[in-house]
């Protein structure tokens, strides 16, 4: 099953820029994910499984590495890649 996230991820500190960099840099990392990142959000594009696996493993990552962090997740059984 193909899955569409849409993904924002909030850093709960005064140095927010570099985890959130840090993170996309580790998503496009993932190879068998597509990773589109934006001004105000990132969306991940691939298969269920590992889409889901990518952010459960990166997503535990920075809770540990950067503290308290807040991520909101939009997420579509569908792949919504734009066309073109």
């Amino acid at each position: 099953m193909e899955l569409s996230v849409e993904l924002s991820f909030y850093p709960l500190q005064d140095q927010y820029k570099k985890p959130i960099l840090a993170f996309i840099e580790r998503l496009k990392q993932e190879l068998s994910i597509e990773v589109i990142p934006n001004r105000m959000s990132t969306q991940l594009f691939g298969e269920y499984d590992q889409v889901m696996s990518a952010l459960s493993r990166l997503m535990k990552n920075s809770f540990e590495q950067y503290g308290t962090a807040v991520f909101v997740a939009k997420f579509i059984n569908s792949d919504r890649r734009p066309k073109g």
